[in-house]
């Protein structure tokens, strides 16, 4: 597999599951843009790797998108592969959710990947060739209970990955969704000492909730998310469209 000369965009690219995406894009060939609103972060990332270039963008504002993705474009050509990976976890009881949070979740997790993929297509129509992956969450499948605004912003995500998908069934450019259950990353560590404040128990016991709450006990490496999306970024997996994948350790 090579994904030599394609230029791929990765939102949230600087930490996490979307440096990880990176990473594996790059090793394959690509030209790999990643993108967040701390350039800092994104910089520090990309060093040592050529093939990483970091430019700021908010994916919640569209005149930042805009601005980013022609940036990219200009410097590396049209967006072969997009990933929509920006976005933020939280969990908050629904009585307790004003509409300052709520619209903040919706903002970030489901406007910006309409905003991000509506730029994407735009390179995608014009190279005849696309791969879409978005990184939505097992809260994408079922209800997190605790997390209305989050589960609801997910759903969201697998709706618009399932509708581009008939849009453009039988065409060279697909839509996907990756789901995984907890993922041992920073926003897990941080998700810890919220529930550990939250329900007034140990650190350790907050992180053991998590844990089990995947089906085989552990959390989900990055590099397990990653190579999923690699494989979907392929031409092995040209025939898969409008899926959502579930990297979750067994039925979710």
């Amino acid at each position: 597999m090579t994904l030599e000369g394609r230029h791929a965009l990765i939102t949230g690219g600087g930490t996490g599951i979307g440096l990880g995406i990176a990473r594996a894009l790059a090793a394959q060939g690509a030209k790999v843009t990643i993108t967040g609103r701390r350039l800092a972060v994104l910089a520090e990332a990309a060093e040592g790797d050529a093939r990483l270039h970091p430019v700021a963008m908010d994916v919640s504002d569209e005149g930042s998108v805009r601005d980013g993705f022609a940036e990219a474009v200009a410097a590396r050509g049209p967006v072969a592969i997009h990933v929509a990976n920006a976005g933020v976890a939280e969990g908050r009881a629904l009585h307790k959710t004003d509409l300052t949070f709520w619209r903040q979740v919706m903002a970030i997790n489901l406007d910006g990947a309409f905003l991000t993929i509506r730029e994407a297509l735009s390179s995608m129509r014009e190279l005849d060739w696309g791969r879409v992956v978005a990184v939505s969450s097992i809260a994408g499948i079922k209800g997190l209970k605790g997390a209305a605004a989050y589960s609801a912003s997910k759903h969201g995500l697998v709706g618009l990955i399932r509708s581009l998908s008939e849009d453009y069934l039988g065409k060279s450019i697909t839509f996907n969704a990756l789901c995984p259950a907890y993922v041992d990353t920073e926003i897990v560590t941080r998700n810890i000492t919220s529930i550990s404040a939250r329900a007034g128990v140990s650190e350790d016991e907050a992180r053991a909730m998590m844990v089990g709450a995947n089906r085989h006990g552990r959390l989900v490496s990055v590099d397990e998310v990653a190579e999923a999306a690699l494989w979907l970024c392929g031409p092995q997996s040209a025939s898969v469209n409008g899926q959502c994948i579930e990297i979750a350790g067994g039925q979710v």
